[in-house]
């Protein structure tokens, strides 16, 4: 179950949450999380990771229980004080095919971006491929602030009263039962909702990286890394 978890969790939290789990620019400290602390196996952490946390900028992981009981396994034999094996960096994680990487990025990524353009000169930004990675993985969540901050736009909201009107701005929280916006002059405005009424639509820059979080392999990743780390 431990191999099991290490495995989802590098795949679809260490961009946010970091490689020990201890939190980075994206994501809170799991090893200090109340609920982590309280849960047994993945029970606590299950609705959390399924029905994700919008407002919190979390997405919603399309997980069994039994997956997320692996990932509870995988957190919870981490040892919250002294430097255990969690801390130990691999000496290199350009372990990936750049050429099989290349024909990823190609089919995959290269409708919306371009080593020529956005990405130009991408591999020699970040001092170390796993920053590389990270960022390729989620944009502006997981450089741990050592690489070359992604501008990703904000996540973007419009809600379409009753009434016909369109109300349009940065979305400041969602849940069942409000949603909040910040409109073009930072002004909040929050709305009540009802089921589909008022209908919001949210448009998030990063939901084309969220999407693909589900879709990646191992040895995707690796290879597209790879590749990217020879964009110079």
């Amino acid at each position: 179950m431990i191999a099991r978890g290490q495995a989802l969790y590098g795949v679809n939290c260490q961009f946010c949450h970091g490689s020990d789990a201890r939190g980075g620019e994206g994501g809170p400290n799991l090893l200090r999380s109340e609920l982590v602390l309280n849960d047994q196996n993945g029970e606590l952490i299950a609705p959390v990771v399924q029905n994700g946390r919008i407002d919190q900028g979390m997405p919603k992981f399309p997980m069994t229980n039994a997956q997320v009981a692996d990932i509870a396994a995988f957190l919870h034999n981490f040892r919250v004080a002294g430097y255990d094996a969690s801390r130990m960096k691999p000496p290199t994680i350009l372990v990936g095919d750049p050429a099989a990487g290349e024909a990823y990025f190609k089919t995959k990524c290269a409708s919306c971006h371009s080593v020529t353009g956005d990405l130009k000169g991408i591999g020699a930004k970040y001092a170390e491929p796993r920053d590389l990675q990270q960022t390729f993985l989620m944009p502006g969540g997981g450089g741990r602030g050592r690489g070359a901050a992604a501008n990703v736009p904000p996540t973007t909201v419009t809600v379409t009263l009753s009434s016909g009107q369109k109300v349009e701005g940065r979305l400041v929280r969602i849940d069942d039962f409000i949603v909040t916006l910040a409109d073009s002059d930072g002004m909040q405005r929050s709305f009540r909702r009802d089921g589909d009424k008022p209908k919001v639509e949210i448009h998030d820059p990063l939901q084309p990286h969220k999407a693909l979080l589900g879709v990646y392999s191992d040895k995707d990743i690796h290879n597209v890394t790879a590749y990217l780390e020879t964009v110079k």
